[in-house]
């Protein structure tokens, strides 16, 4: 006859992963004649449970590197840009998100300039990045044992008799 015991555990109950992509728009008060470089730095990320429904939150900074007055001057542009995406996330068998779940976000590719263009006073960016979701929440594993101690088994307090002197 086989016995089991019942461990509960953190484990990885769902996994996920996604590519961003967005449009930014970096505006000037002066004309841009050349994009001379584009890059994406100080990236922070996070996730959290709105309603049932994973996010990631996070944010980047984008340094451009333009030329301007007939590409004679060149200057550097900081801008920060914020985002927020609901992940599809698939969740095991039997497992549920509850807010007690941690959420475990890995950058798989980090954001990268995908094209500039330049539009007026307007710099178009496009930036793309690939991001995993690991979701940890509570699971029940079942493991077969060869002693036959039953967890429920009834202890039955022996009968404990106690005289009146005994307290004096």
């Amino acid at each position: 006859m086989a016995y089991y015991k019942e461990i509960v555990t953190k484990t990885v109950i769902g996994k996920g992963k996604k590519t961003i992509r967005a449009v930014n728009v970096a505006s000037l008060n002066g004309s841009i004649d050349n994009v001379l470089g584009c890059w994406v730095i100080n990236h922070r990320f996070k996730g959290f449970i709105k309603d049932g429904v994973i996010y990631l939150s996070g944010s980047y900074d984008v340094n451009i590197w333009y030329s301007y007055d007939n590409n004679s001057k060149t200057n550097v542009m900081i801008n920060n840009y914020s985002y927020e995406e609901p992940m599809n996330v698939r969740i095991n068998d039997n497992s549920s998100i509850s807010n007690d779940s941690e959420i475990i976000v890995r950058a798989l590719n980090q954001p990268s300039v995908t094209n500039v263009e330049i539009d007026g006073s307007e710099i178009k960016i496009n930036i793309e990045s690939e991001m995993g979701v690991e979701v940890i929440g509570d699971s029940v594993v079942r493991v077969s044992t060869t002693d036959d101690y039953d967890d429920y088994e009834e202890i039955i307090d022996e009968d404990i008799n106690v005289s009146d002197d005994y307290l004096k």
